[in-house]
């Protein structure tokens, strides 16, 4: 059963460590993918320069303006995808970045979605683009961890674009739902948020210490003007 539309409601601050630990699992024709979340990213409309909202509703994030619970998708750097949970009151423009996970279920059609080998050594060399008769790279202990580790990966994992903007993940019939999951003991922990160049040092950023499927930090990097 889908989470409840009122804990979704709360300021986006206190609803996005609440999702950690839970699943977002996507059903299509080619089957089912859930991955349970790991990694978040708190934005918070007209009070955060580092959101889409922060200077009004657009047709592109007017999922964000609604009620929450539903499925803000967005296309980003001309070839990723990435997707939000909007949060907060209805008519309250905030959303929660889902950065990494780990998948639950479904690993093999997000392996090939992902465009990974099953787990042999030779198909990991030859994915990566290693030529026979030189170096082999060195296979990570969990090469599963990177499926869902990152925000654009996540979404390719689940098979998520654009036109799944605006989907209700609490609906009963949703082909992609947010459901409770198994957690994680202790608190989440905190840190600054991702590749942005306004309000980048906010710790808003939430993630379940230790797990092996949170993406690296990067700091945002301005460009240089020749």
């Amino acid at each position: 059963m889908p989470v409840s539309r009122e804990l979704l409601a709360d300021p986006v601050l206190d609803v996005a460590p609440q999702l950690l630990g839970m699943v977002l699992r996507r059903t299509t024709p080619e089957g089912t993918v859930a991955v349970r979340l790991t990694e978040v990213e708190a934005y918070d409309g007209p009070n955060d320069p580092g959101s889409h909202a922060f200077r009004g509703q657009t047709p592109r994030n007017a999922v964000m303006f609604g009620p929450p619970g539903h499925l803000y998708v967005y296309f980003t750097y001309g070839m990723h995808f990435c997707m939000n949970i909007s949060a907060g009151p209805d008519g309250q423009p905030s959303a929660i970045l889902l950065r990494a996970g780990e998948i639950i279920e479904g690993v093999d059609l997000a392996r090939k979605r992902r465009g990974m080998p099953d787990s042999p050594v030779a198909k990991f060399n030859e994915a990566a683009g290693v030529l026979p008769g030189r170096k082999r790279i060195q296979i990570p202990a969990n090469p599963d961890r990177d499926l869902a580790r990152g925000p654009a990966r996540m979404c390719v994992a689940l098979g998520i674009d654009r036109e799944d903007d605006g989907t209700d993940l609490l609906a009963r019939d949703s082909s992609i739902q947010l459901l409770p999951g198994p957690g994680f003991e202790g608190e989440p922990a905190t840190g600054p948020r991702v590749g942005l160049r306004e309000a980048a040092d906010w710790n808003w950023r939430f993630w379940i210490p230790g797990d092996p499927t949170v993406s690296p930090y990067r700091p945002h990097v301005p460009k240089r003007r020749g």
